[in-house]
């Protein structure tokens, strides 16, 4: 251990600890008169969001929720999510955000192994907790989350309904200091096999997260992506990563917050127009979604700011949403990262240069936020350069990375085999500092011996002008080992099979962008890709599914 001088602080002094409840102090101090909205049913202002998250406090107090214990949220993105968010872990409490999406036996499995005591239950979850309820083994009250006038409900244990139980609560609460690497959240990541996988994070880590992003977001003018004059709507469930973390960040600038709750593009155009939103975040389905929705025909986007993360940004998407007003900005994260790793940051250097060039560089990963440290290994975990070429595996360090799975001891000990957490991304790394995701692993296609990228042949595929959504797999293939399929959805007005999309690539082939053994051979028109449940292309259920058509002898596929 290196030896530093460390100096004895007076006695006196206060060793401030990275708890939430300093960001929730920040946001009144700045803008007490902002709103906190929810669709067209509610708003108010910080000063009443602050007195809410104290009433939610007593009421889980007296409710008999402990420091230490679990307290669950099944809801839409609401004003009610953003005060969970601040009262249950300001208590001491874990925040369980639910991801609704997933199956009745996966929501079982992820309240159980969290160990859940108290639940929040949005009335449109009603039959899912009812098929459930039965096998909770944690589970001792709920409480109803209710847009509508029925405001009772048959939930085990019912404490009551949320805001008849804040109106009946004191709007003082004196939030304790305590142990900052204590666990304010956890939520489940679904992988390939097994059962989703609890991921965990300390107060001092979504500080750090908060600040972090914050600097990037707010510093950084290329443009400056969210300031405290911005109007915010997440475009991202809440239930996955926190809403990638931007409530902290919006709540601590105090700026404007529109929550949509279910998501719907008719509404979500509306909400735009009406509230002035000028900043989102989502995956590139929905953007495409909402892009598409009828309230957005002939809409100008103007001023509207989107961050892309989830899922790569290709041309195709940066170039429709820009005629349309809307800048994009590429990010990247996971849900072990909280999720911020980096962003698109335009530099002196590539201000300078074509406007091409610029966009080649929007669409990528972007650089790391400040704190975060990242490299690329090989499959023997050496180290590669960062010459923009080289490709391996991205690998990262930095003060909000979970520390592991909960109750996985194995699985924790492989996401920091090395003392770097291991994304199961292939990347580059440039001299620029700029990331590009080539692939995940298991999705990388060897065909013949050569490797191909799926991301970067959706990105050629999508820039077709008769595909409107795109996801390429490999499939095996006795000759070459995989062969590269893709799934197309065509956009209205159109025609398409797998020589019209030969044809279209065949430029990009010339150029030397792609080989000519990675174009698709065979490709399946479709009305709809398989998504996850949040929203990125589901590359596994794509596989069974191609196998199945194969297996049948499909119709709709269509082969060179």
């Amino acid at each position: 251990m290196l030896q530093t001088r460390v100096i004895q602080p007076a006695d006196n002094a206060y060793q401030a600890p990275l708890l939430i409840k300093r960001l929730l102090l920040s946001g009144s101090r700045y803008e007490k008169t902002r709103e906190i909205v929810y669709r067209d049913l509610v708003r108010y202002s910080y000063l009443t969001f602050n007195e809410r998250v104290a009433r939610l406090a007593n009421v889980l107090t007296n409710a008999g929720v402990k420091p230490g214990d679990t307290v669950a949220v099944m809801d839409w993105d609401s004003h009610r999510y953003l005060e969970c968010m601040f009262a249950v872990p300001m208590i001491g409490a874990v925040l369980h955000t639910i991801n609704i999406r997933l199956s009745p036996e996966q929501i079982l499995y992820t309240m159980n192994h969290a160990d859940d005591r108290v639940v929040l239950v949005n009335s449109e979850f009603l039959p899912i907790y009812q098929g459930i309820k039965g096998a909770l083994t944690t589970v001792e009250k709920t409480i109803l989350l209710t847009d509508g006038a029925d405001k009772t409900a048959d939930l085990p244990n019912l404490v009551g309904e949320y805001e008849q139980l804040l109106a009946g609560a004191s709007p003082q609460y004196d939030f304790p200091d305590f142990d900052e690497n204590s666990v304010a959240t956890t939520f489940y990541t679904t992988g390939t096999t097994g059962n989703p996988k609890g991921v965990y994070f300390t107060h001092r880590q979504l500080v750090l997260h908060t600040m972090g992003m914050a600097s990037m977001m707010g510093a950084v003018h290329t443009p400056r992506l969210m300031a405290n004059d911005d109007v915010y709507m997440p475009i991202t469930p809440m239930f996955h990563v926190h809403a990638w973390g931007v409530p902290y960040v919006a709540t601590m600038l105090g700026i404007k917050q529109v929550y949509p709750g279910r998501y719907d593009p008719e509404l979500l155009v509306g909400l735009w127009k009406k509230e002035k939103v000028t900043f989102s975040h989502c995956v590139p389905t929905i953007l495409q979604m909402v892009m598409n929705a009828k309230a957005a025909q002939d809409v100008e986007f103007n001023g509207w700011k989107i961050i892309i993360g989830g899922s790569s940004l290709n041309r195709s998407l940066y170039e429709a949403a820009k005629a349309r007003g809307i800048h994009l900005t590429a990010a990247y994260g996971m849900s072990e990262t909280c999720p911020m790793i980096s962003c698109a940051h335009m530099n002196d250097e590539l201000l300078a240069g074509s406007e091409d060039e610029r966009t080649t560089y929007k669409i990528k990963a972007g650089v790391p936020v400040p704190l975060v440290e990242a490299a690329i290994i090989d499959a023997d975990g050496n180290f590669l350069p960062a010459d923009g070429e080289s490709q391996g595996e991205l690998v990262l360090r930095a003060p909000w990375l979970t520390q592991g799975y909960f109750r996985e001891p194995q699985k924790s000990e492989e996401l920091w085999e090395g003392g770097w957490l291991h994304t199961g991304d292939v990347a580059t790394l440039d001299n620029m500092g700029f990331i590009d995701i080539r692939d995940r692993i298991k999705d990388v296609i060897k065909t013949g011996g050569e490797w191909i990228s799926s991301l970067e042949l959706e990105d050629l595929v999508s820039r077709h002008p008769g595909v409107r959504e795109v996801a390429v797999v490999g499939i095996p293939d006795p000759q070459w080992g995989e062969r590269p399929f893709a799934l197309l959805v065509a956009r209205e007005g159109h025609t398409l099979d797998a020589k019209s999309l030969k044809e279209h690539l065949k430029p990009f082939v010339e150029q030397g962008l792609l080989s000519k053994w990675a174009i698709p051979s065979q490709i399946a028109l479709v009305t709809e890709i398989p998504k996850t449940s949040v929203g990125k292309l589901d590359k596994k259920r794509i596989r069974l599914d191609i196998a199945q058509w194969q297996e049948a002898g499909s119709a709709f596929l269509s082969t060179l």
